[in-house]
């Protein structure tokens, strides 16, 4: 008798153009992953792009300010990091893309891209992140080892992000967090 898997779309793999070898980043970590949203890529495209919104669902994102350009994130050991990016592409309803400049404390790239289902149903969000962590190896390890290496942050946030997008709020062990209405 063989048996049927199911998965929920918050599991489900990209569409087949995702490939986990393949990072496109330049730097020592990188990191695709990928998640599917049933809303319209323009509406998720608009929600991401207003970069006062990501604290709503990344939750090591403390603040984003002059338009994208300075992140305070949450970093291992309760310091903070100043991420100075600047955007490089921005395509509406398709991809945003961003760099570190000079100044940043970390060096880093990373891009968003929003595609509409093959099937129809929904967007699929796909989010690079490379960057080259503070002490290397030992810094990498750090941030693995206390849940802040940015590949598990990034797909913990996507899978916040689909819940926000999908019912209005992100489902935690605190106090709940509300997409603003209106």
């Amino acid at each position: 008798m063989r048996t049927q898997q199911t998965s929920t779309d918050a599991e489900m793999a990209s569409t087949g153009f995702l490939d986990n070898d393949v990072h496109n980043g330049d730097h020592s970590s990188s990191s695709i992953q990928a998640v599917m949203i049933n809303r319209p890529r323009s509406e998720l495209y608009g929600f991401w792009r207003e970069f006062r919104n990501l604290p709503l669902f990344m939750a090591n994102v403390r603040s984003v300010s002059g338009d994208g350009r300075v992140w305070i994130i949450a970093g291992p050991g309760g310091f903070e990091v100043q991420l100075e990016t600047e955007i490089i592409e921005d395509r509406p309803g398709e991809k945003i893309a961003w760099r570190s400049t000079e100044s940043a404390d970390i060096d880093h790239e990373g891009w968003v891209e929003f595609r509409d289902n093959a099937f129809g149903r929904g967007t699929e969000v796909r989010v690079m992140i490379s960057y080259d962590p503070p002490a290397g190896a030992v810094g990498k390890l750090v941030a693995k080892v206390m849940q802040r290496e940015p590949r598990i942050q990034a797909r913990r946030e996507l899978r916040r992000f689909k819940q926000l997008m999908e019912t209005g709020e992100v489902s935690t062990s605190q106090a709940p967090v509300a997409a603003p209405r209106g």
